[in-house]
């Protein structure tokens, strides 16, 4: 497993001139009033709704939130992402954009809200994994995330999740999810159980509504095409201290082009799998029948006794 070193990174942004640490995103007075005009036909969240900026005046410091967002042709949906991440108007973000230099129209989005983002730029990468890299050397946060260009984040979470990093001594915090279908809009929850180390083999985070310290962060394995987060999350999250919000944070759009619904992305799958399970890398899973049958047993209990 070859990892990159994210000073690397850095440092190849400073010597193109970028100034760190990064400007913070503009939030004191809430951002719905001064962002772009919406597109026609758009309403509720995160169009014509915002989280409301009076909701921090209770903590006098808020810890700093980094978000990265790594993109790529997804003009479609990006918009949304960014106004999701903004209109939460929480009071320390640092808001990062690595597009890898899209054809469609996202770069013209990205111009349009470039006064609040806190750096973003569109340039040939050698895919999601370096993107996310990329956006992380640049990261001066206490707390980190990262939201695919097609997801969406829901209100009100910056507020929630930094409560509890505040509050309590978790240091992985994770939620339960919307799975949205493009063709119907069709909403579908996604509930997360525990998320045990006996159990981090087997898939089952919600990428977009995971949040971490930047203590614990480590760089994504740029070699992988599509389980490059499930595998962060063997190396991230065992044997740290985490806490399950018990409600979606984000929503997660299913359609033909994303990674887990396309059928061309299977071959690419598979690769991911054979090379996480290879012996340079995490190893042969010896007792994955036992995980696999008590995995079973467990989501049967959850399930007889209604638990979430």
């Amino acid at each position: 497993m070859n990892l990159p070193d994210l000073k690397y990174y850095r440092s190849v942004f400073q010597g193109k001139g970028i100034t760190l640490p990064l400007k913070e995103v503009p939030s004191s007075e809430g951002l719905r009033r001064v962002l772009p005009d919406v597109p026609e036909g758009k309403v509720g969240w995160p169009w014509t709704e915002e989280t409301n900026p009076m909701v921090y005046v209770k903590r006098a410091h808020w810890p700093k939130l980094t978000i990265v967002t790594p993109s790529y042709n997804q003009g479609q949906f990006i918009e949304e992402t960014i106004r999701s991440v903004l209109l939460q108007n929480y009071p320390n973000l640092e808001f990062i954009v690595i597009d890898g230099g899209s054809s469609d129209g996202t770069k013209t989005i990205l111009e349009k809200y470039s006064p609040w983002i806190s750096y973003w730029q569109s340039e040939k990468d050698e895919g999601q994994g370096q993107a996310i890299n990329r956006g992380f050397s640049l990261a001066s946060g206490t707390c980190f995330a990262w939201i695919n260009s097609d997801d969406y984040y829901l209100k009100n979470v910056f507020l929630k999740v930094t409560e509890k990093f505040m509050t309590s001594n978790t240091q992985f915090i994770y939620g339960f999810g919307y799975s949205m279908t493009q063709e119907s809009r069709r909403f579908e929850l996604i509930k997360v159980l525990p998320f045990w180390d006996l159990f981090i083999k087997i898939p089952s985070l919600i990428q977009p509504s995971t949040f971490w310290l930047a203590a614990i962060h480590q760089p994504i394995w740029e070699e992988l095409h599509c389980s490059l987060d499930f595998e962060l999350w063997l190396r991230l999250v065992k044997g740290k201290k985490r806490y399950r919000i018990k409600e979606p944070l984000s929503v997660a759009n299913a359609h033909m082009d994303a990674k887990t619904h396309d059928p061309k992305m299977k071959a690419q799958w598979d690769q991911d799998h054979r090379r996480i399970w290879s012996a340079d890398a995490h190893g042969e899973v010896y007792e994955w029948k036992r995980i696999v049958f008590l995995n079973r047993v467990r989501k049967k209990i959850w399930q007889m006794f209604k638990l979430t």
